[in-house]
Parts: C-alpha cells; sequence; structure tokens
C-alpha cells in the first residue's frame, strides 16, 4: 500500500478512489465532465479510533461510500479523500 507521510486522527480514514469508468457498458466513451465520482476506494491510512469505539476498518479494505462523503486531499501528487469511518458504508 501507499507510504503516506499523513496519519488521520480519531475515527477517520485516507481513501484512494477507485478510477472512474471510461467506457458504457455498450463501448461508448464518457468523456470527463461527465464521469460519475466514484464511490469505491481503497484504504490507505486509518486513525485509531476513539476511546470507546475501536475502527473496524484496516489499510487495504475495499470500501463503499457516499457519492459526497470526505474531503478532497492531494498528498504527493495523488487525490485521496480524507473521512470518517461513519461514512463507510460497507467493506467489500
Amino acid at each position: 500500500m501507499s507510504n503516506l507521510s499523513i496519519k488521520p486522527l480519531a475515527d477517520r480514514v485516507i481513501v484512494e478512489p477507485a478510477i472512474a469508468e471510461e467506457k458504457t457498458a455498450g463501448g461508448l466513451y464518457i468523456p470527463d465532465t461527465a464521469k460519475e465520482k466514484p464511490q469505491r476506494g481503497t484504504i490507505v491510512a486509518v486513525g485509531d479510533g476513539k476511546k470507546d469505539e475501536p475502527m473496524t476498518c484496516k489499510v487495504g479494505d475495499v470500501v463503499l461510500y457516499g457519492k459526497y462523503a470526505g474531503t478532497e486531499i492531494n498528498l504527493q501528487g495523488k487525490d485521496y479523500l480524507i473521512m470518517r469511518e461513519s461514512d463507510i458504508f460497507a467493506i467489500i
């Protein structure tokens, strides 16, 4: 996994979003302006959790999250999302 120089605090995680689809099922190419934001990604860093709520996600988990979840950040030239663990719907 990534070797990030940042560690999320408390119940936050850093997610590397999956790449948006470039073609439809029918083979048509989707322009950048029409691409959907991915709602799936891989966790690359995890906080320590809250005092009475341990983290259930770990680095390497592929997760589903809300369409507008998290805050976009750019680290070491790559785009990531930082979000609370509660914004994650499922581990795939």
